[in-house]
């Protein structure tokens, strides 16, 4: 910070040390409570200078098993997810490359621009970066959660000093990935921003109710619960076969949502419907993507 702080300086530009761990990005709360902190920095003229928490941050530490994902294991992803909250309006991604490389006679060009993330885009991503913990492909997927937040994404050289003095005067630089339609704050946090803490099996209604009727997700159309969640804890919603179409914040417990059913159950009679997600809290992930 004392690097920045002199390098700064020279500019008349102040600085400040913003450090987060994953739970910055899971719990709406501190979510909401982070963003004002960066807009209040940002309005009194301070550039926030964003790393994780490592001392505290046991993400990259724990087991991840098969699904999950932290919030963020890199800076690109972290990047990402700091102009979603903030709703800014570009991210710039400077690497010791001239953008996302396609293979040529003779050698590679970049590309010069991106409108859709496809397998072939991921595919030329491959392989991590030298010196760098995640390479190309976290910031394919940094510039993927930018597309989707109504952003515009550049990967460019860093190497040049004048980089980003181009990309904001509008001049082509690197690899530029188009925005996509803008989703609203809290939607658009439980699709990109949130930790997912649980996740359910719902059968065929439940599954035509959420996707073409936009209804509340009710405790009786759950088959099964595959790993148990809390009250506000993003959730997981996937189909009969596995596949996860949406995504929404709980109303209460799993333990709490399903123990009238099955309480019901054992007593033979009629097993009362909870509301486990309201509608307002759901997110299809394919309108997301």
């Amino acid at each position: 910070m004392a690097a920045y702080k002199k390098l700064f300086e020279e500019h008349s530009v102040k600085v400040a040390q913003v450090l987060l761990t994953e739970e910055d990005f899971s719990n709406w709360r501190r979510y909401s409570n982070l963003r004002r902190t960066m807009e209040k920095l940002i309005g009194f003229g301070v550039l926030p200078i964003i790393n994780e928490n490592d001392t505290v941050s046991t993400a990259e530490l724990e087991e991840k098993g098969e699904g999950r994902r932290a919030a963020f294991s890199d800076n690109d992803r972290l990047a990402a997810l700091a102009m979603s909250g903030l709703e800014a309006d570009a991210l710039a991604l400077l690497t010791n490359v001239p953008g996302l490389l396609r293979s040529k006679s003779g050698g590679a060009e970049p590309l010069g621009y991106v409108s859709q993330i496809t397998n072939e885009i991921r595919s030329l991503a491959a392989g991590p970066s030298l010196g760098g913990r995640g390479g190309m492909t976290t910031k394919i997927e940094a510039a993927e959660i930018a597309m989707n937040c109504g952003g515009t994404a550049v990967i460019a050289d860093g190497n040049d000093p004048a980089t980003l003095q181009k990309i904001f005067a509008g001049e082509q630089q690197g690899t530029v990935f188009a925005p996509g339609p803008r989703m609203k704050g809290k939607r658009r946090w439980i699709a990109f921003a949130a930790g997912v803490s649980g996740r359910v099996v719902v059968d065929g209604g439940a599954h035509r109710a959420i996707t073409a009727k936009k209804a509340s997700l009710l405790s009786g159309g759950v088959v099964r619960v595959e790993k148990q969640f809390g009250a506000m804890d993003v959730v997981s919603i996937v189909d009969l076969e596995g596949r996860e179409f949406a995504r929404g914040i709980a109303n209460c417990a799993s333990a709490d949502a399903f123990a009238e059913n099955d309480s019901a159950r054992e007593s033979g009679t009629q097993s009362k419907n909870t509301v486990v997600f309201t509608r307002d809290n759901i997110v299809l992930m394919e309108a997301a993507r």
